[in-house]
């Protein structure tokens, strides 16, 4: 696999915001206009992301991965609350796996105004202070200075909000905004069937990453740790709010990408890889772009 630079970043980003704009209706309403910038922004930042996690070699595998997931998951018309936890995704990630703990320190207040904004957008989001909390807990010598932190920064974001709303007349607080397990837990996985191939190659990549644990580097352990937590975080949101929201998928994309490029790779046969990669294109492809047109 060649080896790619932040040269190639924009390319990739260039080419799936061209694709995606057109080969999708857009209503252009304001909303949507924002949510679809947000979007772009966070889908930006993860190309970065693959480079500065270095868990990939800089191969050009994960970024085309991650293009096609993309594009096989993106829907004509993005939720804005998917939008932000998109965008908000990026943003963590890029400060929690920073290889410099003093920056991580001092980003537990942003990260704590990040998760509010989340949480105000879309409520479903709520696993995600639980994952940051863990985190400090694991790593940081300063957990409880390192957890206030971060509460203040959610406090700050949620008196401004709530100072806002009253400002225009929204008085009363509606507790439906408090997120529940939803009760029509999704049965029919009809649709899904076509990515057992990416699921398969993801638990093949963790038990490999696992069996193979004491070859890796302390820093490559805490990064690909770090990456496994936020996907089982992710996957819990998917359990309980995606539904038929097959958007929702935009969530997990990074991460998936992580581990199933780094089990491609390891693979000590080309011909398995091509294989596994024209799979992986495939199943996405089909069961969420080509099923719009031909429909099963």
């Amino acid at each position: 696999r060649r080896s790619s630079d932040l040269f190639s970043i924009p390319i990739y980003i260039g080419l799936v915001i061209f694709v995606i704009l057109t080969t999708n209706n857009f209503s252009f309403g304001f909303i949507n206009i924002i949510s679809n910038l947000f979007a772009f922004a966070g889908i930006s930042l993860g190309y970065i992301l693959f480079n500065k996690l270095s868990l990939n070699r800089h191969s050009h595998l994960p970024l085309f991965l991650y293009s096609i997931f993309i594009l096989s998951f993106y829907p004509e018309n993005l939720d804005i609350g998917i939008s932000m936890a998109i965008f908000i995704n990026s943003i963590l990630l890029f400060f929690l796996t920073d290889d410099s703990p003093k920056l991580r320190e001092n980003s537990y207040f942003l990260i704590g105004n990040l998760l509010a904004l989340s949480f105000i957008f879309l409520p479903n989001t709520w696993a995600l202070s639980l994952f940051v909390l863990i985190h400090i807990i694991a790593t940081s010598d300063k957990i409880l200075s390192n957890i206030a932190k971060m509460l203040w920064g959610i406090i700050i974001i949620f008196l401004g909000y709530f100072c806002f709303m009253y400002s225009i007349g929204f008085k009363y607080f509606n507790p439906n905004y408090f997120p529940l397990i939803s009760s029509e837990i999704q049965t029919d996985f009809s649709k899904l069937y076509f990515l057992v191939p990416i699921i398969t190659f993801c638990i093949l990549g963790i038990m490999d990453h696992f069996i193979n644990f004491n070859k890796k580097s302390p820093q490559n352990k805490f990064k690909y740790s770090f990456i496994l937590a936020f996907l089982l975080t992710q996957c819990l949101i998917l359990t309980f709010y995606m539904g038929e929201n097959y958007e929702y998928l935009l969530l997990v994309t990074f991460p998936v990408c992580v581990i199933v490029s780094r089990f491609l790779r390891f693979l000590n046969k080309s011909w398995l890889q091509e294989i596994g990669l024209w799979l992986i294109i495939i199943s996405c492809l089909f069961s969420f772009k080509l099923n719009t047109f031909f429909p099963l």
